[in-house]
């Protein structure tokens, strides 16, 4: 749930008014009063574990500083076409491009801005707010470098300058967006004012020869859905390029002995994308388990009151909660002290020799937080999970189920599955989860899911994406959920032969487009449709 939205909400409200007036109380005395489960619902999960994120001082400094970036700024660009000499009064009238410009961009800031998206316009360019003149052109770049913008949207307002648009482009080589209001007026006489789709064919020609990579939204009205969706999907594609080529990914541990199908190329992943994976060894790992347990006994017993308000914990005794629960103070201190932005982690192996518990359920409350912590040292998986919490800019959390076992009755339905990391927000609203075996166990509520993988072999680069919705199945334990495909036999055959292995990575939503369209921003990534039509 987005933060707007949730300062809204009356739980929320009581809840933040409630943690502040603790905050007022001795440093270790932070109790928080048990509140009805039944009172929260719908909201108890999100809001719940998000202020606690959010409200506390420690928490305050880990999200500004660190995990993925979600704002954007974008550099508008309008442009129109150069004609020396007196203003034109029929074709190419500069009235008509100044008129299509402010409405353009009005409505990008009036529809589009947000928390976490600004514009940058160029009205202190000339009295027109456009680009016309290729002599302008670095005086522009160098303004939005200033801005510090993320991406670029060049907008047509009638035939353009193609030349000035691609130099911009060229210098600030940046995620750009290409677009121009459709050409509705044509005068009795044949007059034309604007002729903008032609011109988008010029700049797109010019952008191509520049080796820009670029979306496109047709030639369309902006009041129309299309325009919409092509907006929210180059934010959405903008939000994962500013975050993949700067990924840290914090490696705690090494991978499962048994699992080699999770093994990477690091080297490669830093040389192709600029992606730094960053080693936490066991010995240092556990040595930090045990100081916080040590150290932070009274935050940890505050985090158990909190996990016996969510979960049934079925008899698990606190001395065990509290080293399960140590693990939400060791992840965000991990994640801060080595300015990381994911976590892929050893779980069931290595933690439960070291420190005597899994860490499961601490990975599950801190999903709700904001946090991907991905188990079993899974690094693409780590990737492939920033790359769809990108795509929903933060506003909803990935998981990790993966490919499990057929539906015992139904031929089209697949078990995902993983024992017990999904972020507990995401459970269906049936019943109160529980704790089975140290872990999270529940459903997930149904809906339609993305579902993707990014995946190397043999130096080439792969991102699978495609959907599925929910249906009904057996009950079992972990976290999980039962989805429908079309093709489930093709997708079989494709993680059998490869390249992609069956750990994969969930959001609620369709994000597919998002995925096709980023592979034109990451050089050399390959998409693959889940199932082929």
């Amino acid at each position: 749930m987005p933060m707007e939205v949730m300062k809204n909400q009356p739980p929320f409200q009581e809840f933040t008014t409630h943690l502040n007036n603790k905050k007022n109380e001795t440093k270790h005395k932070n109790k928080i009063t048990s509140i009805s489960f039944s009172y929260f619902k719908e909201l108890f999960f999100r809001v719940y574990f998000q202020v606690y994120c959010c409200f506390t001082t420690k928490s305050n400094r880990f999200r500004s500083n660190f995990m993925l970036d979600y704002k954007l700024k974008i550099g508008l660009v309008p442009v129109r076409r150069y004609l020396p000499g007196p203003k034109r009064t029929g074709m190419f009238n500069s009235d008509y491009a100044v008129a299509n410009k402010e409405k353009a961009v009005g409505f990008l800031k009036k529809h589009f801005t947000d928390e976490q998206t600004e514009f940058v316009d160029l009205e202190w360019l000339n009295e027109e707010g456009l680009l016309i003149e290729t002599k302008d052109c670095e005086r522009v770049a160098d303004y939005f470098v200033n801005q510090k913008i993320d991406a670029l949207f060049i907008i047509n307002c009638n035939f353009g300058n193609e030349e000035a648009a691609g130099k911009v482009a060229q210098i600030l080589k940046l995620p750009t967006l290409l677009w121009g209001q459709r050409d509705r007026i044509i005068e009795q006489d044949g007059t034309r004012y604007t002729d903008t789709q032609c011109g988008l064919f010029s700049v797109s020609k010019q952008l191509k020869r520049y080796n820009i990579n670029f979306s496109y939204i047709s030639n369309c009205d902006i009041e129309t859905e299309l325009f919409r969706q092509g907006v929210k999907r180059f934010l959405s594609v903008a939000t994962i390029v500013k975050n993949f080529f700067r990924l840290r990914i914090i490696q705690i541990g090494t991978r499962p002995k048994p699992f080699k199908c999770v093994m990477v190329n690091e080297l490669e992943l830093t040389e192709r994308f600029g992606i730094d994976i960053v080693p936490v060894n066991m010995a240092d790992a556990t040595a930090l388990l045990q100081k916080t347990l040590r150290e932070r006994s009274a935050i940890i017993k505050d985090h158990v009151t909190r996990i016996k308000d969510i979960y049934d914990v079925n008899g698990i005794d606190d001395e065990m909660l509290m080293r399960m629960a140590t693990f939400i103070e060791f992840y965000q201190d991990v994640l801060r002290e080595n300015r990381g932005d994911v976590i892929a982690t050893e779980c069931w192996t290595a933690m439960n020799q070291a420190f005597g518990a899994l860490p499961c359920l601490a990975m599950s409350l801190l999903a709700d937080m904001g946090l991907i912590i991905i188990c079993e040292t899974d690094i693409y998986g780590a990737i492939t999970s920033s790359i769809l919490a990108c795509a929903a800019r933060g506003r909803k959390p990935p998981f990790f189920g993966e490919f499990t076992v057929r539906h015992p009755e139904r031929d089209d339905a697949e078990l995902l599955w993983h024992c017990g990391v999904f972020a507990t927000s995401l459970r269906n609203q049936d019943a109160k989860p529980s704790l089975k075996i140290f872990k999270p166990n529940f459903r997930v509520k149904n809906g339609q899911y993305t579902i993707a993988r990014f995946q190397a072999e043999n130096g080439n680069y792969y991102l699978l994406g495609g959907i599925f919705e929910t249906v009904e199945g057996p009950d079992t334990v972990g976290t999980y959920l039962w989805a429908k495909f079309n093709h489930l036999e093709q997708i079989e055959q494709k993680l059998i032969e490869g390249p992609y292995i069956h750990h994969l990575s969930e959001i609620s939503g369709n994000f597919v487009s998002e995925l096709k369209e980023l592979t034109k921003f990451i050089p050399g990534l390959i998409f693959n449709a889940l199932e082929e039509k």
